[in-house]
């Protein structure tokens, strides 16, 4: 469980990180990583990013082809630290009270009650969410950013911590609804699982012909004690050079003549915290240029649209164009360096 000496520094604020509380940090996140990567065969990068966006509190859109694991990682995710975990399939007819809930009357009080929505868990898995309609979409946008849902009037917060993994097949495109931009910006990441190598699938093969790994993976920390790592990594220091380094790298996707929408001030700010904890889960209290240029490419591509001449519109062809561009801004924006003693 989480040692107390990360739990006092947690509540005593950045003055009262050390190395040890680094490691205490970097020795629970490695139990957690450890436990879903068993679930999660040959995916360590999935696996990593799933954990920042749940301590940066963010949330993660996952896209690719179907079978690669998408729901079994956020299901690995949740009972790794013992949260609630609800999956919401989202079909065309699904409606936005399915998911944040309903007032229905009560006869025998003689009042409306409020029955919540599948949005009232830990983790919330919205999978295959371009197939509903993007008035049910919508539902999800007060929930990803204010952590609340409003209906008929009254506010309604959600579990702490909160985590959507929603995911999305980039291939078929028939009967789809693509992310407005609005919808897109809420998600603190984008990544891609990937067909596993020949190695690791022969070992799925083998382990899950006679068992659930799900069944196996016991918990390494209470949604309760989430809430202290989320706070620690909360303290992490970042240098106003660094947090100037963000900043331009932003700042150059908004001027970039090959993109006709930049990075997002939220895409900055969410570059920033996903980075506190990148390094928090590298044993460091500090953030450096690495975990920036490291996060870019996950963080900053699906808020960034290409204009035609540059790749076109969505797709393939424009996917491969934002990696190129960001690419080419991660070369030009000037590193900080740290002047020596």
């Amino acid at each position: 469980m989480v040692d107390t000496a990360m739990t006092d520094a947690a509540s005593k604020g950045s003055g009262a990180l050390g190395a040890a509380t680094a490691e205490g940090f970097a020795r629970v996140t490695d139990a957690i990583l450890d436990a879903v990567g068993s679930v999660i065969d040959g995916k360590p990068d999935a696996v990593r990013s799933a954990l920042v966006c749940f301590l940066a509190e963010g949330h993660l859109l996952i896209e690719d082809v179907p079978g690669v694991g998408k729901t079994m990682l956020a299901r690995a995710l949740a009972t790794s630290v013992d949260a609630t975990v609800r999956r919401i399939q989202f079909t065309p007819d699904l409606l936005p009270g399915d998911v944040t809930g309903v007032s229905v009357f009560n006869p025998v009080e003689r009042e409306f009650e409020f029955k919540p929505g599948a949005i009232f868990a830990n983790i919330v898995i919205a999978d295959e969410i371009n197939r509903s309609s993007p008035k049910t979409q919508s539902a999800l946008l007060e929930a990803m950013e204010e952590r609340q849902v409003t209906v008929d009037g009254r506010t309604h917060f959600v579990p702490e911590p909160f985590l959507v993994v929603a995911t999305q097949n980039p291939l078929e495109m028939e009967g789809t609804y693509a992310l407005p931009e609005a919808q897109r910006d809420r998600f603190m990441m984008r990544i891609s699982m990937g067909y596993p190598d020949p190695r690791s699938e022969a070992l799925m093969l083998r382990q899950r012909d006679t068992v659930n790994p799900l069944d196996e993976l016991t918990p390494v920390v209470s949604a309760e004690e989430v809430g202290t790592l989320v706070a620690w990594a909360r303290a992490v220091h970042v240098a106003p050079a660094i947090e100037d380094y963000a900043v331009a790298l932003a700042q150059a996707t908004r001027t970039h003549s090959d993109l006709r929408l930049g990075a997002s001030p939220r895409a900055t700010l969410q570059l920033v915290r996903a980075a506190k904890v990148w390094a928090a889960l590298d044993g460091r209290a500090f953030v450096i240029p690495d975990d920036i240029t490291a996060l870019l490419a996950p963080v900053f591509a699906h808020r960034l649209i290409p204009t035609r001449a540059a790749g076109g519109a969505r797709g393939s062809s424009a996917a491969d164009a934002i990696a190129t561009i960001l690419e080419r801004i991660a070369a030009s924006v000037r590193v900080p360096i740290a002047a020596r003693q």
